[in-house]
């Protein structure tokens, strides 16, 4: 369920316990302990025990993964039409310029803050998502990030 809390550069950051803390350390021991057997008890059963570890680490990985890489072209499109809606004429043209990261370190700034960000952020070249989060004052929380 999605958090009414305030959010901040320094708490934007969304983590599921038991997805990032509790399956990542259990598929970390699973795969060290695997190379442990493989070492020690070297059989094709200790092998067969390691591709599955293997395996279920690259799921871990790709299945986050491609569920960022959806959500952040979903921002892409979400962002080029708010500011679509939002910038001045001579600055629609340029909406194309900014880049997935730049759109996506903007989505946080409140829609009275985002034209004058977005032309800060194209006039001085700022790519760095971390840089441009740090020029928002007023934030606009997104409490629906995968």
């Amino acid at each position: 369920m999605p958090s009414a809390k305030p959010q901040s550069l320094s708490s934007h950051a969304r983590y599921v316990p038991g997805y990032h803390f509790a399956l990542a350390t259990m598929l970390l021991v699973l795969l060290v302990w695997s190379v442990v057997l493989v070492v020690r008890y070297p059989r094709w059963e200790s092998l067969y025990g390691l591709l599955v570890a293997v395996s279920l680490v690259l799921i871990f990985w790709y299945m986050r993964s491609f569920a960022v890489r959806a959500q952040d072209r979903i921002i892409r499109l979400e962002e080029r039409l708010r500011l679509g809606a939002l910038l001045a004429a001579d600055l629609q043209p340029r909406i194309p310029e900014l880049t997935v990261e730049q759109l996506i370190a903007l989505r946080f700034a409140s829609d009275e803050e985002l034209p004058e960000l977005a032309r800060r952020v194209l006039e001085a070249r700022v790519t760095d998502g971390r840089a441009i989060k740090t020029l928002i004052t007023q934030w606009r929380a997104d409490h629906l990030r995968v």
